[in-house]
């Protein structure tokens, strides 16, 4: 099992830690709603450093990232931040990913941990078609990059204490390259993953601890705590944000989760599953991810089926909690195109019972 540069901290500090992605990484600390709540109210950090980065570089950087992924990433300016997916050439998602431009020929791309030995693979399969080296013009360093997701409203204004370069008026999906901590060349971004705010560190495994100690000592007089991947997941699950492996996977299309607005139909890019996609995109996908709230009492949990008022299977929970912050059980699932809109009516099927809930437009969390 891989440790992460950090892994040593998450001990100290009592981190429960579990396996996850290949990785020790803590699950909680303190218990996961005091960890939610303090992420939703002050600052809390999340070791990312498992995510994966890869490199495509060269005079056909753009080309080959047009073609791979799902979003137009013609359109990024130097340090913008762009979410987007790989279609799989079946009509699912490889994976969903970040594309950062560093410059017209330098992009960055970060990767679900559970997916880089497969995502790089897919790259590299495609990277002969625009002459790209592999290991060169297509490098991946997924571990030789740590990372930091320093989140909550308090996060920019305690991390400006260690840079002189501004961030606390960064704009959403942006970043910088920047010296952080006595530390020069960190890519300092503002994508963020639990809809409070916040940043992302990316340093190499070298500076990490000292980067860490830093982050915590500018945070203490904020309330600065650790926060483990239990809460990530209710945190991002409050704001609708897609989870690799439920809400999307191999088998589900961008435009039946939802995510029309990261697939692109312009006459200058072509890409994979394109025409797949825009004849489910004209009225032929037959299903919708929607988010749902309980009406009865109750909890949906992961692959729970939706029902019909019949009891007829329609479909299953791909995530599914009691979000702390809106003090409602929640969930997200893939239902008929027939019952996509708000309002409607479905069930849950909970221990043999079935359990009244409402779609509802997402995010559930307001702010």
């Amino acid at each position: 099992m891989k440790t992460t540069a950090f892994t040593k901290f998450h001990e100290e500090m009592g981190g429960k830690m579990v396996e996850f992605a290949g990785y020790l990484m803590p699950l909680q600390y303190e218990g996961v709603s005091v960890e939610h709540e303090t992420v939703r109210k002050g600052v809390g950090v999340f070791d990312v450093s498992h995510m994966g980065e890869i490199w495509v570089k060269g005079p056909k950087a753009l080309g080959f990232i047009q073609y791979v992924t799902s979003n137009d990433a013609s359109v990024l300016f130097d340090g913008k931040v762009q979410y987007s997916c790989f279609p799989n050439g079946k009509g699912g998602i490889v994976d969903d990913l970040l594309v950062y431009k560093v410059n017209d020929e330098t992009y960055l791309l970060v990767v679900n941990a559970s997916n880089i030995e497969k995502d790089w693979n897919w790259l590299v399969s495609h990277a002969p078609k625009f002459g790209l080296e592999v290991g060169k013009d297509l490098y991946n360093a997924s571990d030789e990059i740590a990372q930091l997701a320093v989140q909550g409203p308090l996060a920019l204004q305690a991390m400006q204490k260690l840079t002189d370069t501004t961030v606390t008026d960064m704009e959403y999906y942006t970043f910088k390259k920047l010296d952080f901590a006595g530390v020069k060349d960190v890519i300092f971004a503002t994508t963020g993953y639990t809809g409070s705010g916040g940043c992302e560190i990316y340093m190499s495994n070298a500076d990490a601890p000292k980067i860490w100690k830093a982050v915590f000592e500018a945070g203490a007089e904020f309330g600065i705590k650790p926060i483990g991947l239990a809460a990530r997941d209710t945190l991002r699950l409050e704001m609708g944000f897609c989870l690799y492996g439920n809400d999307i996977c191999d088998t589900t299309a961008p435009i039946e989760a939802g995510l029309g607005w990261i697939t692109k139909f312009t006459d200058s890019k072509d890409f994979i599953d394109k025409e797949y996609n825009l004849s489910l995109k004209n009225g032929e996908a037959k299903r919708r991810l929607v988010g749902f709230e309980m009406i009865d009492r109750g909890i949906p949990r992961h692959d729970y089926e939706i029902c019909d008022a019949a009891g007829t299977t329609i479909g299953h929970v791909t995530s599914g909690t009691m979000g702390p912050s809106i003090a409602k059980a929640v969930g997200m699932g893939y239902v008929p195109v027939s019952l996509m809109k708000s309002g409607s009516e479905i069930y849950i099927k909970v221990r043999d019972k079935l359990l009244k809930a409402v779609v509802v437009k997402m995010p559930f969390y307001k702010g």
